[in-house]
């Protein structure tokens, strides 16, 4: 039996297939915007000073959809499709929630519609087989732990209430230019790495190739939409983008890792490794959870309603403290990295070795962050001095 190798070759012409189609295609979408008049207004909780067209999820899509259909007819990416209809249903219920999100990024819709989209979209997902199923659980037995079996029904609530939560932590980092647009693919890279790890270990391409090529496509599109997103913007993600970025992280997150049967694997090297799925999740929405969570905690104490918008994002702090667009965009990167890179390599090393390197990134991203806070107290405190 020949060793099983993974395709690096297919999914790096799947990557540029999507980097190349979602390019070409935000130019046609940027216009269409501008025509339809799906532009952004000039808003008080806004850093942007012209109004700048939205839909931009539409040209990430069909980069995705571009780069997934193209792997149908590739030699071992389509083994991906004879086994699961979990690629087929991230297009369907992609193309519902985009659709949702035009609808939006045109009229401005309520937050029920909208959620009810996101529910139905969510739902698609369940019904085409992207439900989490396994989880491993710490326990005091010889094994260190025992793996948890949801029935059909907790695994669809789990698989919806993810979706959601990311598709509006999604929206709700998205707030400076490309910041939405980095983070998305520093997340897919990273769940990109950590499933072509756990196929290489299971050998099994037809249960395992959905997650990396759902990743490498999305990793694709965003950097292709980058050139037209980053500082400054000729066109936005809109709620079109951000919701469907959402999407696709949640069904490649529950497809990486709600399927992982530790039994396979003979063992894992430590009890950290065996939560890599579970803590590669929470890397990958720990910066837009955590605005979405303050946020809510916030307009809530303030006795307004948790969706209410206002200017007081993590985004928005970073510009107050002195940073400029730019610098906070790629601050919000370098956390970002540092946590998904920590979280994903558990799946290769012990924590103890992981431990030194990811205390250095976030001292590192801690300092960047705040040093533009730093200095102006020093000038004043020079100032006060003198």
């Amino acid at each position: 039996m020949e060793d099983f190798a993974i395709p690096g070759r297919e999914y790096a012409l799947v990557f540029a297939t999507a980097v190349i189609i979602t390019y070409l295609a935000t130019g046609a979408v940027r216009l269409l915007a501008v025509k339809i008049k799906a532009q952004t207004p000039i808003r008080d909780r806004d850093v942007h000073a012209l109004p700048t067209p939205r839909m931009g999820g539409v040209a990430v899509y069909l980069g995705v959809a571009g780069a997934v259909l193209m792997a149908m007819n590739l030699p071992a990416l389509r083994r991906a499709f004879e086994s699961s209809s979990e690629i087929t249903g991230v297009l369907v219920a992609g193309a519902v929630i985009v659709l949702v999100g035009v609808l939006d990024d045109r009229f401005d819709l309520d937050s029920v519609t909208k959620l009810a989209g996101q529910i139905l979209a969510a739902g698609i997902l369940v019904l085409f087989g992207v439900q989490w199923l396994l989880m491993w659980m710490p326990a005091n037995n010889p094994e260190g732990g025992t793996t948890v079996i949801f029935s059909q029904v907790q695994g669809a609530l789990i698989t919806v209430l993810l979706t959601l939560v990311l598709a509006n932590a999604m929206n709700f980092i998205d707030g400076l230019d490309g910041l939405l647009t980095g983070v998305a693919i520093i997340s897919s890279i990273g769940i990109f790495v950590f499933s072509t790890h756990q196929l290489l270990l299971s050998e099994d391409d037809l249960a395992g190739s959905q997650p990396p090529l759902i990743a490498a496509a999305l990793a694709g599109a965003c950097i292709g939409f980058l050139p037209h997103n980053f500082f400054r913007a000729r066109i936005f993600m809109g709620d079109s983008g951000s919701m469907f970025i959402g999407l696709t992280i949640a069904a490649a997150t529950v497809s990486a890792g709600g399927k992982l049967n530790i039994a396979e694997f003979g063992g894992p090297r430590s009890t950290i490794a065996l939560l890599a799925p579970l803590i590669v999740s929470l890397a990958v929405v720990f910066i837009p959870l955590l605005d979405f969570l303050m946020a809510v905690a916030r307009r809530t104490r303030e006795g307004r309603h948790p969706f209410s918008a206002d200017k007081r994002h993590l985004h928005h702090r970073m510009l107050a403290i002195g940073h400029t667009q730019r610098q906070a965009v790629l601050i919000f990167y370098l956390w970002a990295a540092v946590l998904c890179a920590g979280a994903v390599s558990l799946a290769f090393v012990k924590w103890q070795v992981t431990v030194g390197p990811f205390a250095v990134g976030v001292a590192l991203a801690a300092v960047l962050s705040a040093w533009p806070w730093v200095r102006a107290r020093r000038l004043r405190k020079a100032r006060a001095a003198a």
